[in-house]
This record gives C-alpha cells, structure tokens and sequence, in this order.
C-alpha cells in the first residue's frame, strides 16, 4: 500500500468510524451506565463482527475486481453515492442520544453480544467494506493482501473510534446531552463523507 493511498484512507476512513451510527451510540451509553472499561468490552462484540464482513467482502471482491476492471469502476461510482447518501443522512438526522429499554444492566459478554448483533444487522456496516474499502484497493496489485491491511487498519481504528465514544460517554455526558453540540458533530462527519464521495468521483473519471 503506498504512502499517498493511507493519506487518503486514514482520515476518510476515521470520518466514518466515528460517525455517530448506532454502535457508537451504544458505546456512548455503555459507558454512561457501565463505565469505561465495559464499553470497551463490548465494543470488541462490533470488531467481530466487522471481521466477520470483511471476510466475506474479500473473499468475494477479489475475484471481482481480478476478472472485470468495468465492475471495479461500478464499484467506485456506487461506493462515491453511497457515501453522498450516508452524508446526507447524518446532515439531517435528529439529534439525539437516547437508545431503547433493551440496553439495560448487562454483563460484559452480554454488552459485547449486544454490540455484535447490532453491527451484524447494520446494513450500513456491509456496505462500507463492500463499497468503502475497495475504492483504495489496486486491481493491478496483492488482492487479497491489501484487503488484509486495509481491514486491519479499519478495525484499528475503529477501536480508536470505541474508545472515544466510551471516553465521552463516561467523561462528557451532561455536554453531550446538548442538541447543538451533536448536531455540529454530525455534520462535520457528513461534510467530511461527502468530500470524499467527491474525492471518489474525480478518481473515476481518470481511471
């Protein structure tokens, strides 16, 4: 993987791993009732999963972008309006950070499990690593391993992205509860996903 391609993957990547998805939300309120190092815990219930999804996403797309070089162009366009939609989304989504009565006193394996399921039934989540991670991949080049690297350094830094969460969850609460503060949060990610979207698209028209 060359220098330039992780200057691009390492910030457009932490913009969506601290995006305030559910997950996140959900560490957040771990750590708001359980504490630290619960939220941290369970959140390897999501790196589970997301190494479940990228499993898959590799195995399948290597054969896809070694055989058709017009389904890897396809694969950018969609992944470059996915990241518009996920932008627009997080721009106007309601402000809030309450989550269900499901999320009651838990234990460290139940929190985890929590976590797992909720990446697992997250349709959003299998779109990154089907759509996201292939826009940094070379066709030309190691498949299969660059695959590797880059999950490797998504799941890092989504566990980067947990620990923020469950730090503000269990430091921050009272000035995150403020509607304003979450909505200037939310659309810093969105204009963030949205310039790489633009990003993506000026990449394939030169391809």
């Amino acid at each position: 993987m060359s220098f330039s391609t992780l200057l691009l993957f390492i910030p457009a990547c932490f913009a969506l791993n601290m995006a305030p998805g559910p997950n996140n939300l959900l560490a957040f309120n771990n750590a708001q009732r359980y504490g630290f190092s619960s939220a941290i815990v369970g959140g390897f219930g999501r790196l589970l999963a997301f190494v479940i999804m990228i499993t898959l996403a590799a195995s399948g797309l290597a054969v896809v972008l070694l055989t058709s070089q017009w389904l890897f162009f396809a694969i950018k366009l969609l992944g470059a309006g996915y990241l518009f939609w996920l932008a627009i989304k997080l721009w106007r989504a309601p402000v809030h950070t309450a989550l269900s009565s499901q999320f009651l006193q838990a234990s460290k394996f139940q929190l985890a499990k929590q976590e797992c399921l909720l990446a697992l039934g997250n349709p959003k989540a299998i779109l990154i690593f089907t759509a996201f991670l292939p826009q940094f991949i070379e066709p030309s080049k190691a498949v299969g391993e660059q695959f590797v690297q880059l999950g490797g350094l998504f799941l890092l830094l989504e566990l980067i992205a947990v620990s923020m969460y469950a730090a503000m969850g269990a430091f921050l609460q009272n000035w995150f509860k403020r509607t304003s503060v979450m909505q200037y949060f939310n659309r810093g990610c969105a204009t963030l996903i949205a310039a790489l979207g633009i990003g993506m698209l000026l990449d394939a028209k030169t391809r």
